[in-house]
């Protein structure tokens, strides 16, 4: 069965209740279980150090008379930055840094991503996000879907759960952007015919992914094998001290993906939606669009008229270089410390 077949049927059970659709055998999702936990034994002990905390605000010297935006990152050790060490070089961080400098106005970050994270924590996440009523996010983006996989997670509750999450944002008023599943296929040391089985477990997930949050007014950018290529020719650089998640460099490849999309929501990228044939854009029918997005990292997938969806290449941007976060000024938490919500 096609990818964007299996992806219609995973994002029609999670809409209407349907019962669960796997992946891949659960058996066989075991033993891609036990190689994955084993593949972070082998690269890196299987710990990382604790994600800074980045949130804070970036972009001061943009300080004027308009309020500064307020950005939610959501998901998992990715999302978390888990494999840096300083806050500036996790992809909360460089998204906001770059949003900043894109639309000339501060940008308030808060971070509320945990390592280990499935999609069924996302609920959690978002009621810590929306707890404010006078604060609610103008821009949030989510990265997740690795960890459920790997600890087999029913695909249409995973769906179901992200759906949820992304519904409850737009509907606070917040643009939401998803970074779907990555490639589990790229982690090197895990072997064939397994490691044939999680990229496709990973793509039907992203595809899936990409349907349920674009019929409910986000975006998606498909993060897929991005730094598969990278990760190969330079393991060195992009893998973190654990040798198994991102290191700075690895999570500005994906930030990089990220932004322009991100800014394209808020209406400050100067492309505009109108499609380029010459870098293979194009308007599809939404399945087909994500399993299109699912096979390709880098690729957006935006809401049309149902049920189409464009499907972009948007031209990336460098980022600017790495800045540290400062303090909300309307903060004052004793000692100066920030309270940790991942």
């Amino acid at each position: 069965m096609s990818t964007a077949r299996v992806a219609r049927r995973i994002a029609a059970g999670a809409a209407y209740g349907g019962g669960s659709i796997g992946l891949i055998g659960a058996a066989t999702v075991g033993v891609v279980l036990a190689e994955v936990q084993l593949a972070k034994r082998t690269v890196g002990g299987g710990t990382a150090p604790v994600p800074p905390s980045a949130d804070g605000r970036y972009g001061v010297a943009f300080a004027g008379p308009s309020d500064p935006l307020l950005m939610g990152m959501l998901g998992d050790s990715t999302a978390a930055g888990q494999g840096v060490r300083r806050a500036g070089h996790t992809p909360g961080a460089l998204l906001a840094s770059g949003l900043a400098a894109v639309a000339e106005r501060p940008v308030d970050l808060r971070n509320v991503a945990l390592p280990g994270a499935r999609s069924d924590d996302l609920d959690r996440q978002v009621s810590l996000l929306l707890a404010d009523p006078c604060r609610r996010p103008d821009v949030c983006v989510i990265m997740i879907g690795a960890n459920d996989v790997t600890h087999r997670m029913p695909a249409t509750q995973s769906v179901r759960c992200l759906t949820t999450a992304v519904r409850r944002l737009r509907t606070a008023g917040a643009e939401v952007i998803v970074g779907t599943c990555p490639d589990l296929g790229t982690i090197e040391p895990v072997y064939q015919p397994l490691r044939w089985l999680a990229r496709r477990a990973s793509r039907q997930l992203a595809a899936a992914q990409t349907i349920g949050a674009v019929e409910q007014g986000g975006r998606t950018v498909s993060l897929g094998d991005l730094l598969g290529p990278e990760f190969e020719a330079n393991p060195r650089e992009l893998f973190g001290p654990d040798n198994y998640h991102p290191s700075a460099e690895g999570y500005a490849t994906a930030a990089m993906a990220l932004l322009p999309t991100l800014c394209a929501a808020l209406g400050l990228w100067p492309e505009s939606d109108h499609l380029d044939a010459s870098r293979s854009e194009g308007m599809l029918p939404v399945a087909k669009a994500a399993s299109r997005a699912a096979r390709e990292a880098g690729t957006e997938v935006t809401g049309a008229r149902a049920p189409w969806a464009l499907l972009k290449h948007r031209r990336r941007r460098r980022l600017p270089a790495h800045t540290d976060p400062h303090p909300h000024p309307d903060d004052a938490h004793p000692g100066g410390a920030r309270p940790r919500h991942a």
